[in-house]
């Protein structure tokens, strides 16, 4: 497609005041400001007037990896332990049975339908991992405050770290198995499973050294601007090392925010919530243009019923699992009823997952089918049917999930916006 050339910082500058007016016009339709952003995103990209083609949205890649970034901080410093013991002990029983019931009954749903178990079980281990961006943003634009509202912190968060777990286990698995259809080495299939594990862990101690040094250095500042830079500077920092280390980024700034939260005095804390909601909006306006950019719209006559199987069973997976967790911890009503319509929005980590999938499995297992001399192995399928699957499906979910996520939250009647 032709495309018209303009300045980067051009388009950026108009993303920036267009998008602010699409997302604005969406409360005429009761939706939220991101579906805007997003609407925009879709018409600037590839899919039609392709302003923001495929080389450039991979050159704006820091934009999302910056917006994660802040997203996963303002996750960490909303999980004080005060107010998670509050939520009792229930949000743990959640944050397992709904991770671990999407991929079962996304696992089950796939198996029935291809009969393949590396097939099933990487569709299943991409089942738990969600969008944070989508539910925080919905939270700080309705300025929601509640018992739902940091369960959906919490879990949105959390899930993450247990979502890789689930991941690196079943590929390794799913690995293993292709491999043995053509007698391939097995012995390296163990190790591989401890790659998830170290990926967590040395988050975690990342994100709890940078949170220290952070903390060291901000005591001496007195004004709510310099502790904001500083801690600019310090997830800028973070994301760089995450790159470098292949570490989750959400995971990682999540621990920084939820060490300052609970380390730190109440007026530090103080001078980050008042500088955070100034910058947030402008991030959020930039990463959902981008995402909507990203949301290829020739993608969706491929869903099919494999796309069909995989958006119901996950769907069921995370609400169901989210219900019955809640009935075993003995959670709050509202929580109960209302979190697992909150946390469906997927996008970014779930492509990502996909494309290691696709990238690792290529050429693995068994020959298939040869087209124009070139032999296409079980594994090449597998990767080709999962990202084109879930890049079609996370459509779906990035539309719906907030949508969802405001109703459930006006629902509770925790936000708070006229």
């Amino acid at each position: 497609m032709e495309y018209i050339h303009l300045p980067v910082l051009l388009l950026i500058g108009l993303t920036v005041v267009i998008g602010f007016y699409m997302g604005k016009n969406m409360k005429y339709i009761k939706l939220p400001s991101i579906i805007g952003y997003m609407i925009f995103g879709v018409v600037i990209g590839p899919s039609l007037l392709n302003l923001f083609t495929e080389g450039l949205i991979e050159e704006l890649s820091f934009i999302t990896e910056l917006a994660l970034g802040f997203v996963a901080l303002t996750i960490g410093i909303e999980l004080k332990l005060s107010s998670l013991r509050k939520l009792g002990k229930g949000i743990i029983y959640v944050i397992l049975i709904e991770s671990f019931g999407a991929f079962i009954i996304v696992f089950s749903g796939v198996y029935l339908l291809t009969h393949s178990i590396p097939m099933a079980l990487i569709f299943g281990a991409i089942a738990p991992a969600s969008a944070p961006a989508g539910t925080v943003a919905v939270i700080h634009e309705y300025k929601a405050k509640g018992p739902l509202t940091k369960a959906l912190y919490a879990v949105v968060g959390f899930d993450d770290g247990l979502g890789i777990i689930i991941f690196g286990f079943a590929a390794a698995f799913a690995r293993s198995l292709l491999l043995q259809q053509t007698s391939a080495e097995t012995a390296n299939i163990w190790l591989s499973m401890l790659i998830p594990i170290k990926e967590v862990l040395l988050s975690l101690v990342i994100g709890g050294l940078l949170a220290t040094i952070f903390s060291l250095l901000s005591r001496r500042l007195k004004h709510a601007n310099d502790v904001f830079i500083l801690i600019f500077g310090f997830i800028i920092i973070s994301i760089g090392l995450c790159e470098a280390f292949h570490l989750s980024l959400i995971l990682t700034n999540m621990i920084i925010g939820m060490l300052i939260i609970n380390t730190q005095p109440h007026s530090l804390v103080q001078k980050l919530h008042d500088r955070l909601p100034i910058f947030m909006p402008l991030l959020f306006i930039l990463f959902f243009t981008l995402a909507g950019a990203n949301l290829h719209l020739s993608k969706l006559p491929s869903l099919g019923l494999l796309g069909i199987v995989y958006v119901v069973a996950r769907t069921t997976g995370l609400v169901g699992g989210s219900y019955l967790g809640s009935i075993l911890g003995k959670t709050k009503d509202v929580i109960r009823k209302y979190l697992g319509y909150g946390i469906l929005s997927q996008a970014g980590v779930a492509i990502g997952l996909a494309l290691i999938v696709k990238h690792e499995f290529s050429g693995l297992g068994k020959v298939v089918e040869t087209v124009n001399n070139v032999n296409i192995t079980t594994g090449d399928k597998i990767g080709a049917m999962v990202i084109t699957t879930v890049t079609a499906t996370c459509i779906f979910f990035e539309i719906i999930g907030p949508v969802l996520t405001k109703i459930v939250l006006e629902k509770a009647g925790e936000t708070n916006q006229k």
